[in-house]
């Protein structure tokens, strides 16, 4: 064999051996296994790039997505942003708390909250107990367009302790409410457009 054969074989076997090495490396890659990963932030995305869910520490959470372009805004908190499939923002999840330099709790709490299409939330699980609120609950809202909401449903326990259930008209006004007092008293009313109570059941 010719020292020119030879080492063409040797350069083809070594290319060989480099190309059999890359797809197999470009395979792996794609099929990761940890027990444990540390990070600050992982975007979940589509083929395309377009993003679909973001999970995130307080540092990195970002503004609110539309179309994949963020809108800035601060939020106090850590969580997930879900995106529908044109990478606009359609709910989360979002958790934080924290004591102020006065010594104050600040921002403690969760919502998990649901989007209407390029509109606001319209069915939010939250609760809040720092410094200025205490209350836990179920919102069931309208949302026209934009940020513009009106709550048709609340179902839960506010600052003062009582459990409630309001019904309330389109405009945001409540109609009927049901609600228990941390002493036991309980009641149901019916109330008009401006809040004036029209019946009432009592025990």
């Amino acid at each position: 064999m010719s020292k020119t054969n030879g080492f063409l074989s040797v350069y083809a076997g070594l290319l060989t051996v480099l190309l059999l090495g890359g797809l197999a490396y470009g395979a792996g890659k794609h099929a990761v296994t940890a027990d444990e990963i540390t990070v600050q932030r992982i975007n979940i995305v589509e083929p395309d790039g377009t993003p679909r869910l973001i999970i995130s520490n307080h540092a990195k959470l970002p503004g609110v997505l539309v179309h994949g372009k963020e809108k800035p805004l601060d939020r106090p908190q850590a969580g997930l942003i879900f995106l529908n499939d044109e990478g606009s923002e359609i709910g989360g999840l979002i958790f934080g708390g924290r004591k102020d330099k006065d010594g104050k709790v600040r921002d403690s709490g969760g919502s998990l909250s649901f989007d209407r299409y390029e509109a606001n939330q319209v069915v939010q699980l939250l609760g809040v107990d720092d410094s200025d609120d205490r209350f836990a609950g179920l919102a069931i809202s309208d949302s026209p367009s934009g940020n513009d909401v009106r709550r048709r449903i609340w179902l839960g326990r506010g600052d003062d302790g009582e459990a409630s259930l309001a019904l309330l008209d389109g405009a945001g006004n409540k109609r009927i409410v049901m609600k228990v007092a941390e002493n036991g008293e309980s009641s149901i009313s019916v109330l008009d457009a401006t809040g004036k109570t029209v019946k009432e059941l009592l025990p």
